[in-house]
């Protein structure tokens, strides 16, 4: 199980590497689209939503769409609405709980959920734009908080953070992992190669607390991500989002952090 989680990691890094050497925008919209495609499948089965086909394509349709025009460059309205609905819908769901499956306040929340997935790849296709290592650095942030929490939790855990939705999140852990992102970023602003990076170009314009800030919001958006999915998951009796990536489970499985973060670091990318 080790070996193929691993192997499936390399894997995955490999192609999301070449994909963003080869820095050619339609390539990685196409690649996008596939993501968003296979994470909205996943979403609608956890919510047991009727006709997710038709909504999968409709949502692949309206993506590329946006794609195609390069409307993405131009989206600070959707940006300002995904991070509204997670802080006024999603987010407030870990402490409320879930409308019951087969309500019409589950089929609601659902094409909100859906909603936010939408936004989190219009997000990145304009992240993208503005460099391959300027989206890559955002993408790192929530990859360095999860990494750093895990281990910080193995090593330190003790309270839970949410115990009825995911048992091994600790505070200690969401602590840890807020350090290793304050730690990369310091790290970021001392190399000038990376002064082209989300947190480096953040501290520039707005000074040392405007990035504190920033990135501690970053960091809780990403573990209300993952606990929101969880909570998913949870409802749905169901370990993973699908079995599409051996030894991770499903693609939202991998990407349910970023969902909240990527409109979040676009709209304070787009802050002056």
């Amino acid at each position: 199980m080790l070996r193929t989680r691993v192997v499936t990691a390399l894997v995955l890094l490999a192609v999301l590497t070449a994909l963003l050497m080869a820095n050619i925008q339609p390539l990685i919209a196409l690649a996008a689209g596939v993501v968003l495609a296979a994470a909205t499948w996943e979403a609608l089965r956890l919510f047991k939503t009727r006709h997710a086909a038709l909504m999968v394509f409709a949502w692949s349709v309206l993506f590329a769409a946006i794609a195609f025009q390069g409307a993405f460059k131009q989206a600070e309205v959707l940006m300002l609405l995904c991070v509204l609905i997670w802080a006024m819908r999603l987010a407030p769901s870990l402490r409320f709980g879930l409308p019951a499956l087969g309500t019409p306040g589950n089929t609601l929340l659902g094409g909100v959920y859906c909603m936010a997935i939408l936004g989190c790849f219009v997000a990145m296709l304009a992240l993208f734009s503005h460099s391959a290592l300027y989206l890559f650095s955002v993408l790192a942030l929530v990859w360095v908080a999860d990494i750093g929490a895990y281990f910080s939790g193995k090593a330190f855990g003790r309270r839970k953070l949410a115990p009825s939705i995911s048992p091994g999140k600790t505070w200690e852990g969401a602590i840890g992992g807020w350090i290793a992102v304050m730690t990369l970023s310091v790290g970021c602003t001392l190399i000038p190669e990376l002064r082209d990076t989300f947190a480096v170009q953040l501290q520039l314009r707005h000074g040392w607390l405007a990035l504190l800030l920033a990135l501690s919001l970053i960091v809780a958006a990403s573990v209300v991500g993952d606990l929101f999915e969880s909570q998913l998951k949870r409802r749905a009796g169901v370990k993973d989002s699908s079995a599409l990536l051996p030894g991770h489970g499903g693609v939202l499985d991998r990407i349910d952090a970023l969902i909240p973060v990527l409109p979040l670091a676009l709209l304070l990318d787009v802050w002056r």
